[in-house]
């Protein structure tokens, strides 16, 4: 590939909610993808996490140290005295009221934090590939977990700027994550289609209607190839949230109470339980104030042993392993009608099992607002079901049987496509950056905010 600093390297760059990627395009037009270390193996999925750890040095300071990635979730497994774990940055961007947060008694502001992350892959990718990685083109959801507003939106990408900046790069192009992922699906074809895309990330749900082949690529891509897009702000971390809310919260106090001047009255603010329901917010709680408040609940509750088992959670930062429970149940519901949510952490065991019909039926509301995305997209673009010739599905949330569903029902199952459902976005945002830097085709996606 060469070595020269500033050549352009074809280099697609898919920082999620989760999982974060990172694809190039070879000078044989091949694409691949970063590999990064993972217990001896290797992965090609960075986890979107960030670990802070406090430290004595010689001269018995203290000092801060910080891992992301891979490297940041084995380093928090196998510490005993658990530092700060930070997960789904992304989800935050488009808010203008959480600017950052406090470890280790210094305030980091959100955008740097971020840029630790993408400062990492970048140096990673950069040792891979052996180029001095300062281009990218970068995959945006097409509605930012919590924008309301347009300007919510420009608010986010902003942010995303400056992270990207702050870790090194020059130069960022954006584009539509699902219209990545049809670069993906796009490469496969030898004729052409009108392809619906469906990529379900952990904070988003987005879907994009457009017309893709050999023939496209010949003639040159023009705006009318986009038929529309749509999206909502939703995914994984939803259907997380509602296992959370129906498994796990109750043994941990959720509907417990507590006496207060001979009243009854909940053990434990609700805002906690939410709280613990989004991942990204469950390193927040380990604050004095919150600590003030569980040790209170303990003492006035009337089943101590949950708020016990609460507290620990929070004090032990037992959110991955959480996640990884309920991902396993997700994992094993996708597959049975029958599975057993299993955890074991903070002085606690829970074996619950639950069926498929139940899961589904915590998700409905989430399944509603992504039949009702899928629905406008068809509307908006004048498109009826039976014209799309192909669905490609990816992300995780992709494999949850109810979520194919939706799109069974309108298409019919011989349509549905799917595959590297965790890598499939940034294989064709490299793809995008090679079509940009031979100037070939249209930007479907204003590059510049």
């Amino acid at each position: 590939m060469g070595t020269a600093a500033d050549r352009h390297l074809a280099v697609g760059f898919d920082f999620g909610t989760t999982n974060s990627s990172v694809a190039v395009v070879d000078g044989a037009g091949q694409v691949q993808l970063a590999s990064f270390p993972l217990a001896g193996a290797e992965t090609q999925s960075f986890r979107s996490v960030l670990y802070f750890e406090q430290y004595q040095n010689s001269e018995g300071a203290k000092r801060t140290h910080s891992l992301t990635g891979p490297a940041a979730i084995e380093h928090y497994l196998q510490t005993d005295d658990k530092g700060r774990l930070v997960q789904s940055l992304k989800s935050h961007l488009s808010s203008r009221t959480l600017t950052g947060t406090e470890v280790f008694g210094r305030r980091y502001k959100l955008e740097e934090l971020v840029s630790r992350m993408l400062s990492d892959l970048r140096k990673h990718a950069g040792h891979q590939f052996k180029n001095d990685v300062r281009h990218v083109t970068v995959g945006r959801p097409v509605r930012f977990v919590g924008a309301e507003t347009e300007e919510d939106q420009e608010f986010a990408v902003a942010r995303l700027r400056v992270a990207f900046a702050l870790a090194g790069f020059e130069n960022v192009d954006f584009e539509m994550e699902p219209v990545a992922a049809a670069y993906t699906y796009e490469a496969t074809l030898d004729h052409e289609e009108l392809l619906l895309i469906g990529d379900f990330g952990g904070g988003t749900s987005d879907f994009s209607l457009l017309r893709v082949g050999p023939e496209v690529r010949r003639r040159g891509r023009t705006a009318a190839d986009l038929l529309g897009n749509s999206g909502v702000a939703l995914a994984g971390d939803a259907f997380d949230a509602r296992i959370i809310r129906k498994l796990v919260s109750p043994a941990l106090g959720s509907d417990s109470e507590a006496r207060s001047l001979n009243k009854l009255l909940p053990a434990v603010p609700a805002w906690i339980y939410a709280n613990l329901e989004r991942w990204h917010y469950l390193s927040f709680l380990r604050t004095n104030n919150v600590r003030e408040i569980l040790k209170s609940a303990r003492i006035r509750a009337l089943e101590p042993e949950k708020i016990e088992a609460l507290i620990a959670i929070v004090e032990e930062d037992l959110g991955y392993q959480l996640h990884q429970a309920v991902q396993d149940l997700k994992f094993k519901l996708s597959r049975d009608q029958d599975a057993e949510f299993r955890f074991c952490g903070g002085g606690m065991e829970l074996r619950i099992p639950v069926t498929r019909a139940s899961f589904e039926s915590w998700i409905a509301e989430d399944l509603q607002a992504i039949e009702g995305a899928v629905d406008s997209l068809l509307r908006s673009s004048g498109v009826e079901p039976g014209a799309v010739d192909r669905v490609f599905l990816t992300g995780g949330s992709s494999f949850v049987p109810a979520v194919r569903r939706i799109f069974e029902t309108r298409f019919g199952a011989s349509k549905i496509r799917g595959g590297n459902e965790f890598t499939s976005v940034a294989h064709g945002l490299a793809l995008r950056a090679a079509e940009q830097l031979r100037g070939f085709g249209v930007s479907w996606f204003p590059s510049r905010a």
